[in-house]
């Protein structure tokens, strides 16, 4: 009886690769073509580990169900013993092509064992074999390359905005033995199918795109900015499930460790693809990519906010649903960060790497939690910031006040307790903050407008404290506010 292999096969450079400045990216044009360029780069990531796997057993002859997993730059294969020499070679040209489009950025790294013994003893063995790979050096890459080959690198052939760009309305991803890594949109030697295509085969993979205002392509920068209520600019969200790689490793058996990698992937490419072709989103998001764990999306600043907010629930309703016989807290939250384009022609890629520097501080700092306008706030301070928010909106909007409002009110988190201006002075008596913010609302007589006033206090002051104590949420609140009420 045969025995069989287990090949885990991972993509690493990728995050060098999203952000490179390409050969190309002088060649597109801003707003759409920079879009489109970026979007087919991780695009491309994601199918890569979505039909190289599949490749490889159809053009083996071999079963579908021996993919075990696949998505999010990784994926996991059982093989018959026998096919192991020819797994390697498949995946040698794989990875030989992958370099050559990626410029060198991306590589192809495989391990392999053979599935005997405990699955914990078995998935040691395939971390062991894959480190051996990565550690090895660079010097022999020349053999990964064809010998005199002086041509221009293939990422700058436009085919990766042109992927972007066709992508989101293709039926089916095709692959060519002749250029293993190059998919093809709607042909090829063997195809499939993509989400939302009802077929089991079919590979997910979020793609809402906003449409431009006639809906004969896709929103650029700009559009988007200009969608959004009060400051006309836009930004980008990035989340990130916490602890994902230690929920795998507790995996007990190798069927436990697919259905979990098969769920998250799942739930990132049928939620938010569903999320965001929701009214309040369709025409101000764009989704970047969605993978095993995380997920980013880009456009109005304004509704990328309340689509966090969403993100989180439905996430906390997934893990509740799914995770529940699981200990520990580890995979069972996630944490988020916002970064917002300084201008509306700010470069896209710039504006994803800042989003990864606050998701790294966000994560340092807490599980669970979104790093929103220069903050760290827990998911349910979120929500009192959201209240906070829209008690400023309605002083400023409804009632005539000033923005002079929230300048005066963002002074006291600058004097006020939360350590942002070392030797600052501090409020002695909470009586100082409330006759501060009576000075600012003076002349209200209207009862609704003292009920807000009173709500305000209570909201941004702790309460019974013998010294003032501002809430973490407040500032949020406020620069929040700042945004929604700027003309």
């Amino acid at each position: 009886m045969s025995v069989q292999i287990l090949l885990q096969g991972k993509l690493v450079g990728i995050e060098d690769f999203l952000l490179a400045p390409a050969a190309e990216c002088e060649r597109v044009a801003a707003g759409v073509g920079e879009q489109n360029l970026l979007a087919g780069r991780s695009h491309w990531i994601t199918l890569l580990a979505e039909v190289v796997p599949r490749a490889l057993l159809a053009e083996f002859g071999l079963a579908r169900i021996l993919l075990g997993s696949s998505g999010g730059g990784q994926f996991l294969l059982v093989l018959p013993s026998e096919a192991g020499p020819a797994a390697r070679e498949f995946l040698g040209a794989g990875d030989r092509q992958i370099r050559e489009m990626s410029d060198g950025l991306v590589k192809l790294v495989w391990g392999v064992t053979e599935n005997l013994g405990d699955w914990s003893v078995v998935r040691k063995r395939l971390v062991e074999d894959l480190q051996r790979k990565l550690a090895i050096p660079e010097v022999d890459g020349p053999e990964f390359f064809e010998p005199f080959q002086e041509a221009a690198p293939a990422m700058a052939d436009g085919y990766f905005p042109d992927l972007g760009l066709r992508l989101r309305e293709a039926e089916l991803i095709g692959w060519r033995p002749e250029a293993p890594a190059r998919m093809e949109l709607g042909f090829g030697k063997h195809t499939w199918g993509l989400a939302p295509n009802r077929a089991p085969e079919a590979i997910p993979i979020a793609r809402h795109t906003s449409p431009n205002d006639d809906g004969t392509a896709a929103a650029d920068l700009r559009m988007l900015a200009a969608r959004s209520e009060g400051r006309h600019t836009w930004g980008m969200l990035r989340g990130d499930v916490d602890g994902f790689r230690i929920r795998l490793r507790r995996a007990q058996t190798i069927e436990e460790h697919v259905r979990l990698s098969v769920l998250y992937k799942q739930f990132f490419a049928g939620e938010l693809e569903v999320l965001c072709s929701q009214p309040e989103f369709w025409r101000k998001v764009t989704v970047l990519f969605s993978g095993g764990d995380d997920f980013a999306v880009y456009g109005a600043w304004d509704a990328l906010i309340p689509l966090a907010r969403e993100m989180q629930r439905l996430f906390h309703r997934f893990s509740e649903e799914n995770l529940r016989d699981f200990p520990g807290p580890e995979g069972k939250t996630i944490s988020m960060a916002l970064a917002l384009a300084p201008e509306p022609e700010s470069p896209l890629a710039s504006v994803y790497e800042e989003a990864g520097r606050m998701l790294e501080l966000a994560k340092a700092t807490d599980k669970d939690c979104i790093f929103l306008l220069g903050r760290t706030l827990e998911w349910r301070q979120l929500g009192d910031a959201a209240e906070l928010k829209e008690t400023l909106a309605r002083l400023v909007g409804e009632f005539g006040s000033s923005r002079h409002l929230l300048n005066e009110l963002t002074s006291f988190y600058l004097k006020g307790g939360q350590g942002w201006a070392p030797g600052a002075e501090q409020f002695e008596k909470p009586w100082r903050f409330q006759r501060r913010l009576n000075r600012v609302l003076a002349g209200a007589r209207d009862r609704e407008l003292q009920k807000l006033r009173a709500h305000l206090t209570s909201e941004m002051m702790g309460r019974g404290a013998a010294q003032v104590k501002l809430r973490p949420a407040g500032l949020v609140a406020l620069e929040w506010a700042r945004l929604f009420t700027e003309v």
